[in-house]
């Protein structure tokens, strides 16, 4: 321990955050806050990012027909996903993928455009703004869970029709639609897991030292 760390309470609260965290698809309508959506927003923007680019762009969805749209490009990709899946396609179909009717807040994360211009940390990884996104939607499903609300990362969805309803510019792309909101209740385990569609496997599987599963 060192003189920088948390009080013990300050840790817990992180750690349960984290191991708290899921990908929700049931929600109870209900709203967020116009202070709470701006904290948890500010937790996105303070992520990390490459070369400091913050290449993370956040459209808050509030007209319903728009809505109702982003609801149909989920599920006309939800069919050929299922299409692809062969065997699994019913089980597939079963699943609950999206809250999108449901959920108090929708929001579509999305890289800039422009991105070509920034080279620092991305010469040979270009994608480190893909990553760098990422971290601020982690950033922001942390903070959601800290403050009582649900959010799920739904990524069914056909990237150019996306951008085009939304009048993206040439060069963005839209990466995650987010649903946010209060939630009856936190799902015990991933929600996959409960359904028997996946298994977490444990931590050791997936640490090495000094080389490629050593």
């Amino acid at each position: 321990m060192t003189d920088h760390a948390f009080s013990p309470e300050e840790r817990a609260a992180l750690y349960r955050a984290i191991g708290e965290r899921r990908d929700m698809r049931h929600f109870n309508g209900g709203s967020v806050a116009p202070d709470v959506l701006k904290r948890l927003l500010m937790a996105a923007h303070q992520a990390p990012s490459v070369g400091l680019m913050q290449p993370w762009r956040f459209v808050r969805i509030t007209q319903p027909t728009l809505r109702s749209a982003i609801k149909g490009l989920v599920e006309a990709e939800r069919v050929r996903t299922a299409e692809a899946l062969g065997e699994r396609s019913d089980a597939f179909m079963a699943l609950k993928v999206e809250g999108i009717e449901e959920c108090a807040e929708l929001i579509v994360a999305a890289l800039m455009d422009g991105r070509e211009r920034h080279i620092f940390g991305r010469r040979t990884l270009p994608e480190m703004d893909l990553a760098s996104l990422a971290c601020a939607i982690q950033n922001l499903w942390l903070a959601a869970r800290a403050e009582g609300l649900g959010m799920g990362w739904v990524s069914l969805f056909d990237p150019v029709a996306l951008a085009d309803l939304l009048s993206m510019p040439a060069g963005a792309r839209p990466v995650a639609v987010l649903c946010l909101g209060p939630v009856d209740s936190f799902y015990p385990a991933p929600m996959l897991e409960l359904e028997g569609w996946a298994d977490a496997r444990p931590l050791e599987e997936f640490v090495f030292t000094n080389g490629w599963e050593n």
